[in-house]
């Protein structure tokens, strides 16, 4: 399973983006996904979560700002973020756990996309 991310650039402070990334690959399940990222000389963090139901998890600084969605049938994630702030700043990171077939079975799989860089500006 291959994920690639698009959708960053660069904002001044208060501005949107949206960022997106979709999976590609033969016979494989997608599960929960994630939005990371990480900034210069920081570690990288969960930024949001959505399960394949639709739940949806928030770091406490972008609740309210970003919103995380999805779109089963095209294997995709996207995240939503408004408001933004300098801090916002980062190299962006979609992540899923996935499961590919494999000869008889499925084999879990911890994807991840190549990152998209956000920069906010103030």
């Amino acid at each position: 399973v291959q994920l690639q991310a698009s959708g960053g650039g660069r904002v001044q402070a208060g501005g949107s983006l949206r960022l997106s990334c979709a999976a590609s690959g033969n016979t494989f399940v997608i599960n929960t996904m994630r939005w990371y990222r990480q900034a210069p000389g920081k570690q990288r963090d969960l930024v949001a979560a959505i399960s394949s139901g639709g739940s949806t998890h928030y770091a406490d600084s972008v609740k309210g700002r970003f919103t995380i969605s999805r779109d089963n049938a095209k294997s995709a994630v996207y995240l939503q973020m408004s408001s933004l702030k300098p801090e916002d700043t980062a190299v962006y990171y979609c992540n899923a756990d996935a499961e590919v077939f494999v000869g008889l079975k499925y084999d879990a799989l911890d994807a991840w996309g190549q990152g998209t860089l956000v920069t906010v500006s103030s």
